[in-house]
């Protein structure tokens, strides 16, 4: 019988982050508490590891955002301390939340502006920011659906039957993943969320079928940021 795949998934931890500005592709580096948080996931997931009884993959994934990074590296660390060793960190711009494009690290109102003066486009509809399917009509922009669609192939791509591999992401970009690999229902999407570099267990069996095996998912506050 063959293997399940074990994938970990793990939303950056807190960032020194600009307010008002949707975009997630922002520069910034983690704060103290972000790095603690890093750290307390770390041994969360050494604790998952130990009971079901997993084999750790020795490269763990990042997206280029440099708090993922930052979050992979200490919990790279804290896995070693704890005896789980790892080889790399790797970066991967498969991992990254829901790109605006040309509209990139702008705020909301900035956006909205932008789109207002641009005869070409119609204004963005109300509540665009957490809407699945609407795509920013900027060069280069996605919407949320299509970055978890990238995200979710790139899990499935890098699954390992018999292995636990670790990704470190975005929380927005890797709920719509698990929408798309079967997890959550549409509703969900919305409704979820992810906590601070807290990791969520989901596993493929032979059979083709993804599921949520460890880890609790955070309840959204009704009207919060899509990326909370």
């Amino acid at each position: 019988m063959a293997e399940r795949a074990y994938v970990a998934i793990l939303r950056h931890g807190a960032y020194h982050q600009r307010k008002g500005v949707p975009s997630a592709r922002q520069p910034w580096p983690l704060t103290d508490e972000g790095r603690a948080q890093a750290r307390a996931g770390a041994d969360l997931l050494a604790a998952m590891i130990a009971e079901h009884g997993l084999r750790l993959s020795p490269v763990i994934h990042a997206s280029h955002q440099l708090r993922a990074w930052q979050t992979a590296q200490e919990v790279a660390v804290r896995l070693g301390e704890l005896g789980h060793a790892t080889d790399a960190v790797e970066e991967t711009p498969a991992l990254a939340e829901r790109g605006l494009g040309s509209a990139a690290n702008l705020t909301v109102s900035e956006i909205e502006a932008a789109l207002r003066d641009d005869p070409r486009h119609d204004a963005p509809p109300p509540g665009w920011k957490s809407d699945s399917d609407y795509r920013l009509p900027l060069e280069g922009a996605e919407s949320l659906m299509m970055a978890g669609r990238r995200v979710a192939d790139h899990l499935a791509a890098t699954a390992r039957p018999g292995w636990l591999t670790v990704h470190v992401g975005h929380g927005a970009s890797f709920r719509h993943a698990c929408h798309h690999l079967g997890i959550l229902d549409r509703a969900e999407i919305a409704r979820l969320s992810m906590f601070h570099a807290r990791p969520s267990l989901i596993c493929h069996d032979a059979d083709g079928r993804w599921s949520h095996l460890a880890g609790a998912w955070k309840i959204r506050e009704p009207g919060g940021d899509p990326k909370d």
